[in-house]
C-alpha cells in the first residue's frame, strides 16, 4: 500500500514546507476573493428549499457589502460558483440582481461522474451561454468567446478523485481551456487526495491526457515566464499551531469560512502569510459553502464581517491596500494576459440582458 500520513500530508507538506522558505518583500496590496461552491440544492432540495437558501443571500449579502468598503471605496465583493447541475432560472436571477448591483460575481462550479467527454462539453458549454444571454452573466474575451471561472465538484478535477470517481476525464484541462476557462480555483482541498503537490503558488498546469492529475504540479507564474493549459490559482495551506484542532496536531489551514471553524485573526494572519504573491500583491483566494444551513447563519451574522474586517485591519496595519474583489478581478490583477489567453475586455459584469 501507498505510504500516507495524517490529513494525506505526504501529497502537500514538502511543498508547504518549500513554500515557508524566503521573505515576502515589495507588497504594496493585498487582493481578497471569496469564492463560494454555491449549491442550493444541495441534499435533493426541493425548488421552494432552493429558493429560501439563495434569498437568504440575496437579503443579507447587500448590507453586508455596504459595510466593507475597500481601499478604492468599492463595496465588498462575493463570488458564486454555481452547480451546472442545480441551475433554475429562478435560483439564479437573485444571484445575477448582486452581480448587476456590482456586489457580488457567478462562475461555474460542476459535478460529475463518468459521463464521458461529449456530456461534459455540451453540459458546460451550454451552462455557460446560458449565463451569459439570459442572465447577463460571465465575460467575452477580445475574440468574443465566452470566458469562465471554473471549480470541480467533489474535488475530483482532472480524474483525480480517488478510484477515477466524480470525473473520468483525463483530458479534462485540455477541455477547460479549450471551453474558455481563464483559471481554475478548486485548490486547495487537502486533506482530501486530490491536492495538488504544488502549493502556495500560482501556476500553469498542462494537461497529459494519458494520466489524471496533471495539475499535480506545474510552472510557476511569471510575467513573462512559459504558460501551459489552465492558470491554478489557489487559496493558502498553512499549519495553525495557535488553534490546534485536537491534541498536539495543529489545525489545517485551507482558507475554508465555515461554521465549525470561525475566523480569527491568526487565521487571517495565516493567509497573508502563506497566500501565493503576484506582481501586484498578495492574491488571498478564500472558499466556502454558504448554501448550506449549517454554514449560512456563520457566514452572514459572524464570518464574512470577520473576514473582511481583520483582513482590512492587517493590510493597513502593514502598509499595505486592501481590494475586495471577485475570481476574475484575480485572473485580471495576476498580468499579463499573452496570446493564447487573451485579455478580458472587463472586469465588470456585461450589461444585464433581459430574462424571458
Amino acid at each position: 500500500m501507498p505510504f500516507t500520513l495524517p490529513r494525506n500530508a505526504q501529497i502537500w507538506l514538502p511543498g508547504y514546507l518549500k513554500s515557508c522558505l524566503g521573505r515576502r518583500q515589495g507588497i504594496k496590496n493585498v487582493y481578497l476573493a471569496i469564492c463560494d461552491h454555491f449549491e442550493p440544492l444541495r441534499g435533493n432540495a426541493d425548488i421552494k428549499t432552493g429558493l429560501e437558501r439563495v434569498m437568504r443571500w440575496r437579503r443579507s449579502w447587500p448590507e453586508i457589502a455596504k459595510r466593507h468598503t475597500d481601499s478604492t471605496g468599492r463595496p465588498a465583493q462575493y463570488t458564486f460558483f454555481y452547480p451546472e447541475e442545480e441551475y433554475r432560472p429562478e435560483l439564479m436571477d437573485p444571484l445575477a440582481e448582486m452581480v448587476h448591483q456590482g456586489i457580488a460575481d457567478v462562475e461555474i462550479h460542476l459535478h460529475h461522474d463518468g459521463e464521458g467527454e461529449q456530456n461534459f462539453v455540451e453540459r458546460m458549454s451550454k451552462f455557460k451561454e446560458v449565463l451569459h444571454h439570459r442572465h447577463g452573466l460571465l465575460r467575452k474575451d477580445d475574440s468574443g468567446r465566452i470566458t469562465f471561472g471554473f471549480i470541480h465538484g467533489n474535488w475530483a478535477l482532472d480524474n483525480s478523485g480517488p478510484n477515477g470517481r466524480y470525473c473520468g476525464l483525463n483530458n479534462e484541462l485540455t477541455l477547460l481551456r479549450n471551453l474558455g476557462c481563464y483559471a481554475d480555483f478548486t485548490m486547495p482541498s487537502a486533506p482530501h487526495i486530490s491536492q495538488a503537490s504544488l502549493v502556495n503558488t500560482i501556476y500553469w498546469a498542462t494537461d497529459d491526457p494519458s494520466k489524471p492529475k496533471s495539475y499535480n504540479t506545474g510552472i510557476p507564474f511569471t510575467p513573462d515566464g512559459q504558460q501551459g493549459d489552465i492558470l491554478m490559482i489557489p487559496g493558502p495551506i498553512a499549519l495553525n499551531w495557535k488553534e490546534r484542532s485536537r491534541g498536539l496536531l495543529p489545525r489545517l489551514e485551507v482558507g475554508e469560512l465555515a461554521a465549525s471553524n470561525p475566523v480569527t485573526r491568526q487565521r487571517v494572519r495565516l493567509w497573508l502569510g502563506r497566500c501565493p504573491i503576484s506582481s501586484t500583491g498578495i492574491i488571498v483566494k478564500l472558499f466556502a459553502h454558504g448554501a448550506w444551513e449549517s454554514n449560512t447563519r456563520a457566514l452572514l451574522t459572524r464570518d464574512l464581517d470577520q473576514a473582511l474586517d481583520l483582513t482590512r485591519q492587517e493590510a493597513v496595519a502593514n502598509g499595505w491596500n486592501f481590494n475586495s474583489v471577485t475570481a476574475a478581478d484575480l485572473r485580471a490583477r495576476i498580468k499579463p494576459f499573452r496570446t493564447h489567453i487573451p485579455e478580458l475586455i472587463s472586469v465588470q459584469p456585461p450589461e444585464r440582458r433581459h430574462s424571458s
